[in-house]
């Protein structure tokens, strides 16, 4: 699926099902939450952190819930694009040739990475 189809797919979801988009403000905030829970399972995962009492469900869940988390950050970003007009797929286009024209040396070059 295309970023395009993806967008599109979303819309047609929140027509059927969803009555209306949240708020652009609402839906920021969603993100923000939905990244935290993305966050947590990282932190977790890969980093320091262990999992507390409780939490045993997202830790047996393991990659499943790891890309259910990431789905939903994604959910959401279509959503606010959807709403702004945004078409992440000429957007991320853009953003790419943005970042090797300004970056195509820059990684290579960085002895942190080597």
């Amino acid at each position: 699926m295309s970023l395009k189809e993806a967008q599109l797919a979303v819309d047609q979801w929140i027509k059927e099902y969803g009555v209306r988009y949240f708020s652009e403000l609402t839906n920021m905030a969603v993100l923000t939450e939905e990244v935290g829970e993305l966050a947590k399972i990282i932190a977790r995962r890969y980093g320091e952190q262990s999992w507390k009492t409780g939490d045993e469900r997202a830790a047996d869940n393991g990659r499943q819930a790891l890309g259910d988390e990431m789905a939903d950050v994604l959910w959401v970003l279509l959503c606010l694009a959807n709403q702004t007009g945004i078409d992440l797929t000429e957007e991320l286009r853009k953003n790419l040739e943005k970042k090797t024209t300004r970056d195509k040396e820059r990684h290579k070059n960085n002895k942190k990475l080597v």
